[in-house]
C-alpha cells in the first residue's frame, strides 16, 4: 500500500505542477469556456496515459530501440510548442480594441482535442517520467495486479487533475480575471510554450 501511495503522490506532483499542458488548459478554460477546456484536457489525458500504458507494459524498452523515431517526435513536438508560443504571443500583442472588433472563432472541440494529444505526443520524455514513477513505487518485479492498480490509480488522478483545471478555471471569477489580464496571461503562456519547445529541441 505504501508503494502505491508513493506512486500516486509522485504522479500528482508531476502532472499537477504548472507546465505547457496545464497552462494551456487554464488559458482555454478562462478564454473560451468549460467545454473547449474539457476537450483540450481530454486530449492531454489520452496521450499522457498512452505513454503511461507504454511504461506500465514494458514497451518503453522496445521504444528505446527506435531512437531515431523518438528524435523525430521530439523535434516535431518542439516545433509545435514554438508554433503555439507564436500564436499566444500574437494574441498577447493584440490590443483590447482589436480583440473586441474581431469576432472570436467558435471553438472546435475536435481541434482542441487534437491539440492536447499533439502536446503530449511530441514529448516522448513523458514516457520516461511515467517509467520513473512506476519503477519508484512498484519495482521491476511487481505483480500484474499491483502494476494495474498503480496505472489505473494514476489514470483516475489525471482525469481529476486535468478535468479539475478545466472546471475550476472556467468559473465566473476566473473568466472575469482573464478578461482583465488577458494580455499578461497570453504572454506568460507564450513564454511557457517557447521555453518547453526550446528545451525539447535542445535536450539530449
Amino acid at each position: 500500500m505504501k508503494e502505491l501511495l508513493l506512486v500516486y503522490v509522485a504522479y500528482v506532483i508531476a502532472a499537477g505542477s504548472p507546465g505547457p499542458s496545464t497552462m494551456a488548459i487554464m488559458s482555454v478554460a478562462m478564454g473560451q469556456g468549460r467545454r473547449p477546456a474539457l476537450a483540450l484536457a481530454a486530449g492531454v489525458i489520452t496521450m499522457s496515459f498512452t505513454w503511461g500504458l507504454i511504461a506500465a507494459t514494458g514497451l518503453s524498452a522496445l521504444l528505446a530501440r527506435y531512437a531515431q523515431a523518438l528524435v523525430v517526435l521530439k523535434i516535431a513536438g518542439g516545433l509545435y510548442l514554438l508554433w503555439l508560443a507564436f500564436k499566444s504571443a500574437r494574441a498577447a500583442l493584440r490590443s483590447e480594441a482589436t480583440s473586441i472588433a474581431v469576432p472570436r472563432e467558435h471553438p472546435n472541440a475536435s481541434a482542441l482535442y487534437r491539440r492536447g494529444v499533439l502536446m503530449h505526443l511530441g514529448n516522448p520524455k513523458s514516457v520516461l517520467s511515467w517509467l520513473a514513477i512506476m519503477t519508484l513505487g512498484v519495482g521491476p518485479h511487481a505483480s500484474t495486479g499491483r502494476v494495474a492498480a498503480a496505472f489505473l490509480g494514476c489514470v483516475a488522478l489525471g482525469i481529476i487533475l486535468f478535468g479539475g483545471y478545466a472546471l475550476l478555471f472556467s468559473t465566473g471569477p476566473m473568466v472575469r480575471g482573464y478578461a482583465r489580464a488577458r494580455r499578461w496571461i497570453e504572454g506568460t503562456l507564450a513564454v511557457v510554450f517557447a521555453g518547453a519547445g526550446v528545451k525539447l529541441l535542445t535536450i539530449r
